[in-house]
């Protein structure tokens, strides 16, 4: 059979989708003719967008609003060879059978792919020692894609390239003269997270004359930063709640470097090939070796490798015992 269009569908969070994205690299490598056409949300249309080996987009929730008749006739129009579920979705599933997609690829591991796949394999994640995009990777191989990826040639397949064109407002803030340093404390949940207190350590840590500080976040975050911000104000760059997706993307690009837990800014830092130190907790399944960002300048910190208290999956007090002289070094190394 040959693969003309193949759709990769991941309706997940940013982190998980800009993992998958080495994906469309990796069939671009294999054969550059073949478009690779991406089912994501809304909110990670622009981190898709991004990637110079996504060819086109379909909104998933845009798509909920059809009626099942229109959804058919929406996925279809593409004429698909194939379909990776890379992250399971029983609306997707169904629908891309109805559509009679040649090649439905999905994992054993979900009942409603032994009904809608046509070609299943037996990858678990939750305790593999594989990374993400490893695993992600690993769909791959129905289409003869068998590679062992090692981590290190999978920064090139992001394909991170179609940087909006920012404001000149924002522009003008990217110093010239020092590192310019975002750093994003919350996680909305993702992960566990350093402390706002770190955080102010860390910021007494940079010195003033070689370092322009910035803080991003959601505006919900900001509300729940207040006083961190405020605390800081003299030193940091306020952009909670300023920048949509698209606009982030860019501003990551500009600076130098990122310091944030396992979240999806790290990830895009990473992608985008600045300096990305994510800050991490040994316990699987969101340890390092798992999640940890994959970029030319990518790196991390875990207080304790063998934590056994976190690794039990119990609380943990580990990562607020990163010092933040330990992540400092990382920055600078």
């Amino acid at each position: 059979m040959t693969i003309k269009s193949i759709i990769l569908s991941r309706t997940d969070s940013l982190g998980d989708v800009i993992l998958s994205l080495p994906m469309a690299g990796a069939i671009k490598r294999h054969n550059a003719n073949i478009k690779v056409i991406f089912i994501g949300r809304t909110y990670s249309k622009s981190i898709i967008e991004t990637s110079e080996f996504i060819d086109e987009f379909i909104n998933f929730d845009e798509l909920l609003k059809q009626d099942k008749s229109e959804q058919l006739a929406s996925l279809s129009k593409f004429n698909a060879d194939a379909i990776i579920h890379v992250f399971p979705n029983k609306v997707i599933a169904k629908l891309a059978k109805k559509a009679n997609i040649p090649l439905r690829i999905g994992t054993s591991h979900r009942i409603f792919h032994l009904l809608t796949c046509n070609s299943l394999l037996n990858i678990g994640r939750k305790n593999s020692n594989l990374h993400e995009a490893q695993l992600n990777l690993k769909l791959l191989s129905p289409l003869k894609i068998e590679h062992n990826f090692s981590l290190e040639e999978i920064p090139v397949m992001y394909g991170f390239s179609r940087f909006i064109e920012i404001k000149e407002e924002l522009l003008k803030l990217i110093s010239k003269k020092k590192f310019n340093l975002i750093l994003h404390p919350k996680s909305k949940g993702s992960a566990r997270e350093w402390g706002l207190e770190n955080f102010t350590k860390l910021i007494d840590l940079l010195p003033s004359d070689k370092f322009e500080i910035f803080v991003s976040g959601t505006e919900e975050e900001g509300d729940l930063m207040k006083e961190f911000l405020l605390h800081n104000k003299t030193r940091i760059t306020d952009l909670t709640g300023k920048l949509k997706l698209d606009e982030l993307i860019s501003f990551i690009g500009k600076a130098d470097g990122l310091i944030a837990a396992s979240t999806g800014p790290l990830h895009i830092a990473a992608a985008a090939g600045i300096k990305a130190v994510g800050i991490f907790v040994p316990m699987r399944p969101i340890h390092p070796g798992r999640w940890k960002p994959l970029g030319s300048q990518a790196t991390y910190v875990v207080f304790d490798e063998e934590c056994k208290d976190c690794k039990k999956g119990g609380p943990c007090n580990c990562i607020l015992s990163i010092s933040p002289s330990q992540v400092y070094a990382k920055l600078m190394e």
